[in-house]
């Protein structure tokens, strides 16, 4: 019937519909060519929107960055009449049947156009030929880091966008927008840098066997967290030389401590400097970290070297007092402390002892037991006065040397940090 004819010419499904291909003329044309070929180069505007900055690697000495990538151009060969001006999507299924700039990014290492759950790759043609090619593409590109201030430092990142086969008598590459081409998302955040400012600048690059290239550039600036640094090598390598001067402290004579602290301390700075070094590229000049932690060890082993000179002048100090005081016997009366460097044992009072046989004066054997046996009764009775005499003997045994290290390394130490901090910060 009429009706029934009527209502199948209303059913758009039951329209054979028109190719794209068709549509806009595709094999009409070749589009191997670029868009006017043989006369003014083509402008091709470019606008970038950053989705993140994904990672920052100063051993590698490059970044990884996620960003849309927009181009836009005109190409006569794909205009089509519209009764209502309407633009048309496409995916990345036409691409490759049309022309599109070949846009590249100089020093990158890796990129990928994201391709879940298709590639992400959108096109739009308008009726008078203009094209919006728009990428979403992850990118890692070499950045020229300077670590001279590291961990005080700021790094300037590029990345650079230019064309491959066309240079500037065939492509004009430029931002669409000017300096409002590039933008970025608010939630940009890194764990180790603060990012103080993105840019987009332009220029030139010349290639000897191929001509100028029009290039544009991303710039960014970033400024390095610094309190993980002051919490993972600052403050423990301040701990340590203050740690150090706990030797200056302690008693002269006794040698087990004093040379057990300055080891221990000495060993971990070298620990410090080891794991910061292994976290960063080796590079062949002085980083600020560096000149702070190989100056904290300094002051550590200085004080290891401090005691070995208090101990030498000591032993000659000493020797003299015992050359003075020798008697033609061969009987020396030295005091408690030197009584106690020589045998072991503790005395509170002077001593005579014979020094031809003092290696077995502490402790003998029951062969000689009854020969000495008064010396060794007279040393219990010295041994159990020794808690109310220890202040005493660590007061008169203190080296005029390390009376003066008391003072001069802690000043010395902050008059360093002082200038340290003022000259990096």
């Amino acid at each position: 019937s009429k009706r029934e004819t009527k209502m199948r010419k209303l059913d758009s499904t039951k329209v054979r519909p028109v190719k794209s291909e068709q549509l806009l003329h595709i094999e009409d044309h070749d589009f191997a060519l670029r868009p006017g070929f043989g006369g003014s180069p083509i402008p091709v505007g470019i606008d970038v929107q950053v989705e993140s900055i994904d990672s920052i690697s100063e051993v590698d000495m490059d970044f990884t960055m996620t960003l849309y990538l927009r181009h836009y151009w005109k190409d006569e060969r794909l205009s089509f009449r519209s009764n209502k001006n309407k633009s048309m999507t496409f995916d990345g299924r036409l691409i490759k049947k049309i022309w599109v700039p070949d846009v590249f990014f100089v020093h990158s290492k890796r990129s990928f156009i994201h391709d879940t759950t298709v590639e992400n790759i959108m096109l739009r043609v308008y009726p008078d030929g203009n094209v919006l090619f728009s990428l979403r593409i992850t990118v890692s590109a070499m950045c020229f880091m300077d670590f001279s201030r590291f961990p005080l430092d700021t790094q300037n990142c590029s990345l650079e966008l230019e064309s491959y086969a066309y240079n500037e008598d065939d492509l004009m590459l430029y931002w669409k927008h000017g300096n409002k081409s590039l933008s970025t998302d608010e939630h940009i955040s890194l764990s180790q840098f603060f990012i103080e400012e993105f840019s987009a600048s332009s220029g030139l690059a010349f290639y000897s066997s191929t001509g100028w290239y029009n290039r544009l550039f991303i710039n960014f600036a970033l400024r390095r967290h610094i309190f993980f640094f002051l919490l993972q090598s600052y403050f423990p390598a301040m701990l340590m030389v203050m740690l150090s001067w706990v030797s200056f402290w302690i008693d002269r004579r006794a040698v087990p401590a004093r040379v057990s602290l300055g080891i221990t301390t000495v060993l971990t700075m070298s620990t410090i400097m080891t794991g910061v070094s292994a976290s960063m590229p080796q590079v062949s000049y002085i980083k600020a970290v560096d000149v702070y932690l190989w100056t904290s060890f300094l002051f550590v082993f200085l004080s290891v070297i401090e005691y070995a000179a208090v101990n030498y002048l000591t032993t000659i100090e000493e020797r003299k007092q015992l050359k003075k005081r020798g008697k033609a016997s061969g009987m020396y009366s030295i005091d408690a402390v030197q009584a106690m460097a020589f045998d072991g044992c503790f005395h509170d009072t002077d001593v005579d002892m014979d020094l031809t046989g003092f290696s077995d004066r502490c402790e003998e054997t029951p062969a000689h037991a009854a020969s000495i046996s008064n010396v060794d009764t007279t040393r219990i009775k010295r041994k159990r006065s020794l808690k109310g005499n220890v202040g005493r003997i660590i007061l008169q045994n203190n080296h005029v040397i390390d009376t003066y290290s008391r003072i001069i390394f802690p000043s010395v130490y902050i008059v360093f940090n002082f200038f340290y901090w003022g000259l990096y910060i």
